[in-house]
């Protein structure tokens, strides 16, 4: 057995573990340990916490995602409101325009109907006037004849103006 390698080198394992024991290396590997076992720790709660922070951040960014189209969507939507209020603003301005310009051609129809009724009924007492005046004075002579012509070529004027 004293000859045998794999009893000394069982020997020489045991007095290493010795020594080990006596100079405090299993202390210094179990503290190693120990502080690899902390920080992986203390790593796995900092990713969790970063997760926590990035699942946060997206949700916040979906959220206003989400809103800014959904103010985008009552922006087009007052868009088209108020453009198709205000054409129907311009197509009601437009036929009042219209109406308005149609009935000042009307009166203006009107109007020149009127004076041209006037002119003509002017014209026509001027000319009854004129023939009148003509005949009289062609029948009847004299004083009597000059004022019976003035008289009826006023009363003539006043009824046919």
């Amino acid at each position: 057995m004293l000859q045998n390698a794999e009893f000394w080198v069982a020997v020489a394992f045991f007095i290493l573990l010795g020594l080990f024991g006596y100079f405090g290396v299993h202390r210094v590997l179990i503290s190693a340990l120990d502080h690899r076992g902390d920080r992986i720790r203390k790593e796995l709660d900092d990713a969790r916490r970063l997760k926590d922070e990035a699942q946060k951040l997206v949700a916040e960014y979906r959220a206003r995602r989400d809103s800014a189209e959904r103010e985008a969507q009552d922006i087009v939507a007052s868009a088209k409101a108020d453009a198709e209020r205000i054409a129907q603003e311009a197509k009601a301005k437009m036929e009042d325009f219209v109406a308005r310009r149609t009935k000042s051609a009307e009166n203006k129809i009107a109007q020149a109907e009127l004076q041209a009724v006037a002119d003509v009924r002017a014209a026509a007492a001027e000319a009854a006037t004129t023939a009148a005046a003509s005949v009289m004075s062609q029948t009847v002579k004299g004083q009597v004849a000059e004022t019976l012509v003035d008289k009826s070529i006023t009363e003539l004027r006043s009824r046919l103006n």
